[in-house]
């Protein structure tokens, strides 16, 4: 029997890996039509997973707060994902784990209670939100002016979701207008986040990150981390739209990724047009931390 090619990919469906371009859901399936979905995406670099637990805990808390039961537990969904990429021989991958409302039991049913939860995930090779060589001359951004933040008294946004129609419709502005990608404001003026990335700047000499209004990230969370190893100060706290535009330095955060040095925000260049001297500390350390025991979970592979 001839092996599979995964060099595309791989999907989990159903207990079985096959390649990610067979993978299907209904035409009923409510994370389709309704967007009624979580899912949760960590990445593999070298060989191992980087704080796959982490993110674990984050999907199974995005579970709960929908409501969903996929008939898994939390070990059976980390064996899924170990075995996935293990037999799809990436060394460095983009893997999501995916949790839907499903098709409904009944017909033409609006009660969400009544459709087939389930889960499924399929690893790529290693995605950029950012290509390299846009993070390595510096990232060029706007903040998005006729697109906000879906509320949070909407939409839970610590609840990973496809609810992209602000994004989208920021990022075609900020494309159309020659940026990399764009940071969106929440209705009061603060800054949130942008498509697929935290963010962070560093302002009098403290970095600074938003409190609400955006996915609790795990590279953002690495990022705070290391600046208390690195002795920095770090906040989580509002962000005016104004001080923003004057930090001193910027950078995204994304598990695709990792650390990006922003160097134009709007019409601005910040410092000398390159990444600053605490951002490329920051860079420096998360990447140091892939070699980390405690962090990083080999995969043994077939």
């Amino acid at each position: 029997m001839k092996h599979p090619d995964f060099s595309a990919g791989a999907a989990w469906m159903k207990g079985e890996i096959i390649p990610v371009s067979e993978a299907k859901i209904s035409v009923f399936d409510w994370g389709l039509t309704r967007s009624d979905i979580t899912y949760d995406v960590v990445h593999v670099w070298d060989g191992a997973f980087f704080r796959l637990d982490d993110y674990l805990d984050r999907f199974m808390t995005s579970m709960a707060k929908l409501r969903m039961d996929v008939g898994m537990d939390r070990a059976a969904i980390r064996a899924a994902l170990v075995d996935l990429v293990a037999t799809s021989e990436l060394q460095s991958a983009y893997v999501s784990m995916v949790a839907s409302r499903g098709t409904p039991l009944i017909p033409g049913t609006r009660d969400p209670r009544s459709c087939a939860n389930h889960f499924y995930a399929w690893a790529v090779p290693f995605i950029w939100v950012i290509p390299p060589d846009v993070a390595k001359r510096g990232a060029h951004i706007s903040v998005a002016k006729d697109a906000l933040r879906i509320p949070v008294n909407s939409l839970d946004p610590t609840v990973k979701n496809y609810h992209w129609g602000d994004m989208t419709s920021a990022l075609f502005q900020a494309l159309d207008d020659g940026y990399d990608t764009t940071v969106l404001l929440d209705h009061d003026g603060h800054v949130t986040e942008g498509p697929g990335f935290n963010i962070f700047a560093v302002i009098d000499g403290v970095v600074v990150t938003p409190q609400a209004g955006m996915l609790e990230g795990i590279t953002r969370r690495t990022v705070i981390e290391i600046c208390a190893e690195l002795g920095l100060t770090c906040k989580t706290c509002d962000i005016s739209e104004d001080r923003f535009l004057n930090a001193d330095e910027v950078f995204t955060t994304t598990t695709a990724g990792g650390p990006v040095p922003v160097t134009r925000v709007n019409k601005r260049i910040l410092g000398n047009d390159v990444a600053g001297p605490i951002t490329t500390q920051i860079l420096e350390r998360y990447w140091d931390w892939h070699t980390r025991a405690d962090l990083n979970t080999r995969v043994q592979y077939k």
